[in-house]
């Protein structure tokens, strides 16, 4: 089986929804984890916005990179944008340095940050579609 790993720091928001987002279009053939330099914890805006669309990502939990077996993981795709994403060894792993802004400032009203957190999730969805569509022209991952 071939694995995608999602990086940012906190592993709370970004990588979370593209795990969740990750395993509805890759598919069962991908093993798909997400992880952090600093692991926070799951937010809740990101739970909340994931199951709007179906996806329940409630029993995710915020993981550090130490708990990833990195010689399992065939690409690493960081989505830090203004923070300093993980570091991760060099070598045959396919690496791809999206970055998406946190959706996350505390203090906001909800309603502002679930759309900023909406706003999020679906850029991170469409760029996964299409690297899905890239790595089935590359027949990348494929079995």
């Amino acid at each position: 089986m071939k694995s995608i790993l999602f990086l940012c720091v906190a592993n709370s928001a970004r990588s979370q929804m593209a795990e969740g987002l990750a395993r509805r279009i890759f598919g069962p053939l991908i093993n798909v984890q997400s992880a952090g330099s600093k692991p926070t914890g799951v937010s809740p805006f990101a739970i909340k916005v994931m199951d709007e669309i179906g996806i329940d990502i409630s029993k995710h939990y915020s993981k550090p990179l130490t708990d990833i077996d990195l010689e399992a993981v065939d690409t690493i795709v960081t989505l830090c944008e203004d923070e300093v994403c993980p570091i991760v060894p060099s070598g045959r792993i396919l690496k791809i340095n999206r970055p998406f802004p946190d959706p996350n400032f505390p203090g906001e009203n909800d309603e502002v940050v679930l759309e900023r957190f909406r706003g999020i999730r679906d850029v991170i969805e469409k760029f996964l579609k299409e690297l899905k569509l890239a790595f089935d022209q590359k027949n990348i991952h494929s079995t």
